[in-house]
């Protein structure tokens, strides 16, 4: 026996409310940055037209957090963009390791993984042979 399938009318106004021509400028905010998490690191990516690269600082505080700037070159310039983002960083990272590129406008930062082994190991040599374990009686 066969069950027809639920007929499912989609009404036209469904495409236009979900058209990204309608809302592509007012869904991605101005200073969006985008995050990509790949087996190797995790990749920070903003646009910022306009902005020289002499004008970005990308630093790393209390390595717990990752902050992308705008910074004036001396102390009468302005940057070409106030921009400032602030992200927690990952337990297991390589600090040393962070590179930042900065073409066309594209500012990417790379923040690769660490892949140290947390725990301990214990040498069977140090175990003896033998392992009395001694407990009051309650």
């Amino acid at each position: 026996m066969e069950f027809p399938l639920p007929a499912y009318r989609i009404s036209p106004l469904h495409y236009l409310l979900t058209s990204p021509a309608l809302f592509s400028n007012q869904l991605v905010p101005e200073n969006y940055i985008s995050w990509t998490e790949t087996p190797e690191a995790h990749v920070y990516t903003a646009d910022l037209p306009g902005v020289r690269k002499e004008e970005i600082k990308v630093e790393v505080e209390d390595s717990r957090y990752l902050i992308i700037r705008t910074e004036g070159i001396g102390e009468l310039t302005k940057p070409a963009m106030d921009f400032m983002r602030k992200f927690r960083l990952p337990v297991s990272i390589d600090i040393e390791g962070i590179s930042a590129k900065y073409e066309d406008g594209v500012l990417t930062v790379t923040v690769p993984r660490s892949f140290r082994r947390s725990g301990f190991y214990i040498d069977p040599a140090d175990v003896p042979d033998r392992v009395e374990v001694l407990a009051r009686a309650a």
